[in-house]
């Protein structure tokens, strides 16, 4: 009794030692939350991914969907700093008033405009840089090819990306902040009881603790610092690397046999 006493640990729980069906039981339930983090990053993709009109998740839909996001048309802002050179006054002011224009798509190879029309004048003024056939001589060209309306009309767009409401914020943050803090405690329990060092089983239990804590606080801290957006994101992906390693680290553990016998009456 007092050797117990002394060194509670030996009779801490284990995993290991429940029944196999219990075992079994666990063992699928983290194979589900793995599913689950795997299935919560594509759906993010998903959800957040084009909101700047540019294929693919970036950190400009991430700051637009938590603070928003108002970019002058990267075209504007080569044209505004003197790019290119030999460009005309007349003919910049032409591409200036069309990227100002809420009709860029329809005026881009207007007939009407004749020479001023935008495809004429990026056709004798940009393409001896820019165009495709030059591609194996000038990386310029290949990185930003403007020969068609395609290459042109995702640099030709300002961007004005709205948040969402605060409302809309707190409510994901009410089911988001239960939710995941209650998977979060499930796994960090679990996680002392399998055969981890117990000091690495207190780094992932911080790790999840303290990731959810910054990512759910920064939401709405990033309404005001587009900045915080990116702590979202690191503090987020500590939370899930976290649990993805507890989940993986109970499974093994509980499909191994039982790991030590009775204790002696």
């Amino acid at each position: 009794m007092n050797r117990l006493a002394a060194d509670p640990a030996t009779n801490w729980p284990r995993l290991c030692d429940l029944p196999g069906l219990a075992r079994l039981g666990i063992a699928c339930l983290m194979l589900v939350v793995l599913g689950g983090l795997c299935v919560s990053a594509w759906h993010l993709h998903d959800h957040y991914e084009n909101r700047d009109e540019t294929p693919g998740l970036t950190m400009n839909d991430l700051k637009g969907a938590y603070h928003g996001v108002n970019a002058p048309s990267p075209l504007r802002e080569a044209l505004t700093r003197g790019h290119p050179e030999m460009l005309s006054a007349t003919d910049r002011e032409a591409l200036l008033k069309w990227l100002s224009s809420d009709k860029l798509s329809e005026n881009y190879d207007n007939l009407d405009l004749g020479d001023k029309a935008p495809s004429e004048v990026m056709s004798r003024s940009c393409l001896e840089c820019h165009s495709r056939k030059h591609a194996d001589k000038n990386p310029i060209a290949k990185s930003v090819p403007l020969d068609y309306w395609d290459d042109i009309k995702p640099i030709a767009f300002s961007k004005d990306i709205q948040p969402g409401s605060l409302k809309v914020l707190v409510a994901s943050a009410h089911a988001h902040s239960l939710s995941l803090a209650t998977l979060a405690l499930v796994l960090a329990v679990l996680l002392f009881l399998t055969r981890l060092p117990r000091g690495v089983s207190g780094v992932l239990t911080a790790c999840m603790g303290a990731g959810l804590l910054i990512d759910i606080a920064c939401w709405f801290v990033a309404r005001q610092n587009a900045g915080a957006t990116y702590l979202v994101v690191i503090a987020g992906a500590v939370f899930n690397g976290a649990c993805g390693l507890s989940a993986i680290a109970v499974l093994v553990d509980a499909a191994r046999a039982r790991c030590r016998a009775s204790s002696p009456p």
